[in-house]
């Protein structure tokens, strides 16, 4: 049962990002790209990295609008970040479904995705002497499988979604055709809406970046939290490194132009900036940024 609910909830991914909901509102806001000012004290924000998974990607075709990656694999990494704050507490992704711990990495019936993960989100969080009840806000880069494993247990935080986002996934359309999607974030129940960026403790440390096409809210995270520079996680995006130099589109986003406008606007946001990328799905950004953490 649990391999077919894998299996369903993966295929959801492939094929359903470009469904609508009737009336969601789609495209960039005006001012995506707005100045954010100088950079505030970073006293006591610490940044925490941990492993949500692994996926091996056999059919790396999936991840461009051509055949330029046919007969190609790679292996992602499945990241996902805690921010500890004076205000509060904020977690970023929640990894793959945790019922794949202590399972055989499993590959679905297409051949197309290997998954595993070894660990939960409450033994990772121990580490740093946190509970799940520790945490103020829940945030997501958007709503698929790979992101929102363990999303339902960060029920009592309050959950950051952008509103597009949030209709598109809570929808009785999602609902009925969407299920696993829609049941992977059913128990978030104490949303905060919002329409663009958006800065989560008022003091320019932490800061929703709006990045819609991957999904239709899909966001980013900046971060100016004392670090050697800057950095901006940047969800789905881009899901390697190779895919952000040829600024490369997955054939199920759901947004062809949306994402490439996404791209821009990051882009540019982090060169005003002189943030640094980091690509959540690349396992050598990941072993970066828990390098820059750890100093």
């Amino acid at each position: 049962m649990k391999k077919i609910i894998i299996l369903i909830v993966i295929s959801l991914v492939v094929f359903t990002c470009k469904d609508a909901v009737n009336g969601a509102k789609d495209g960039l806001k005006d001012g995506a790209i707005k100045a954010i000012g100088k950079s505030a004290k970073k006293s006591g924000v610490k940044l925490h990295v941990f492993s949500g998974g692994k996926i091996i990607v056999n059919n790396l075709e999936l991840f461009s609008q051509d055949t330029t990656y046919h007969g190609q694999s790679k292996t992602f990494a499945d990241a996902f970040y805690v921010i500890q704050h004076p205000k509060g507490n904020l977690m970023w992704d929640a990894g793959l479904p945790e019922n794949l711990i202590g399972q055989k990495p499993y590959t679905d019936p297409s051949g197309a995705f290997t998954v595993s993960r070894k660990d939960s989100v409450v033994n990772q969080l121990k580490s740093i002497g946190l509970k799940i009840s520790d945490f103020k806000y829940f945030a997501l880069s958007h709503n698929h499988f790979d992101h929102i494993g363990h999303a339902n247990t960060m029920k009592d935080a309050t959950w950051l979604v952008q509103e597009n986002e949030y209709n598109f996934f809570r929808s009785d359309i999602a609902k009925e055709k969407h299920a696993e999607l829609y049941n992977g974030i059913k128990d978030l129940t104490n949303p905060k809406k919002i329409n663009g960026d958006y800065d989560v403790f008022g003091d320019e440390t932490v800061i929703i970046k709006y990045a819609p096409g991957h999904t239709i809210g899909h966001q980013t995270l900046y971060l100016n939290i004392g670090l050697e520079k800057p950095v901006i996680l940047v969800g789905d995006l881009y899901h390697f490194e190779e895919n952000r130099m040829n600024k490369g589109v997955p054939i199920f986003n759901h947004n062809v132009e949306n994402t490439l406008k996404s791209m821009e606007v990051i882009e540019q946001f982090a060169k005003e900036k002189g943030a640094e990328i980091i690509i959540q799905h690349s396992p050598k950004d990941f072993d970066k940024l828990k390098k820059m953490v750890s100093k």
